[in-house]
């Protein structure tokens, strides 16, 4: 089977960090989340801290436009916008790059279904659940009431969402996006990962 690359977006509370783990776990590959963010600071030499704050869940300027080379024009160590946020995402849109090329691998956000886009065997899953389904599992998480849960799942999937649009372009919940949308309140966790491990054997098994 050729090297193959599963992206996963996710809203937050679905449980779709833990199905990339349990996907990668299941067939034997590499699991990326924020692991992105550490290796993009070693080949930088730019401060974690500063990944950590430009991260999907935080901030972007939105009276800005981002010019979508998407890693082709890191900007280098002499000029001020070295540290800006959207050179960090180059530097991350380089090191996603670079994983899909080398081994299969799983890799949660961080727009990487459309980094990869017109890349060879990338399959893009966005995993999403109910407003009860994902307070339950934030509050069992967190200790949080179901109030401040469902807050917090409102706070970081409007970030995650302002962050995808502002680097690709598009809505991040769009189903066009996506190969597989996987409803986990219907399905379940371990079925979810049958359904996507079925999909890549049909897709890649005879390449």
């Amino acid at each position: 089977m050729a090297n193959f690359t599963v992206t996963i977006a996710r809203g937050f509370g679905s449980g779709g960090r833990t199905i990339g783990r349990m996907l990668a776990e299941r067939l034997n590959i590499r699991f990326y989340d924020r692991e992105i963010m550490e290796l993009a600071s070693e080949q930088s030499g730019i401060s974690l801290d500063l990944f950590h704050k430009a991260d999907e869940a935080g901030k972007v300027a939105l009276f800005k436009r981002y010019d979508r080379s998407f890693g082709k024009e890191i900007i280098p160590p002499d000029r001020g916008e070295f540290t800006s946020d959207d050179n960090l995402f180059n530097f991350q849109s380089k090191v996603i790059k670079e994983i899909a090329q080398k081994e299969s691998a799983v890799i949660v956000g961080r727009c990487a279904d459309h980094i990869l886009q017109g890349e060879k065997n990338v399959l893009r899953i966005f995993i999403y659940s109910s407003m009860d389904f994902c307070i339950d599992k934030v509050v069992e998480l967190y200790g949080l009431s179901r109030k401040e849960a469902e807050k917090k799942i409102e706070k970081i999937d409007r970030a995650r969402s302002t962050y995808y649009r502002y680097y690709t372009g598009s809505d991040w919940d769009n189903a066009r996006n996506y190969d597989l949308c996987l409803n986990t309140e219907e399905l379940g966790f371990e079925r979810c990962v049958d359904i996507i491990e079925h999909y890549i054997n049909v897709l890649y098994k005879n390449n």
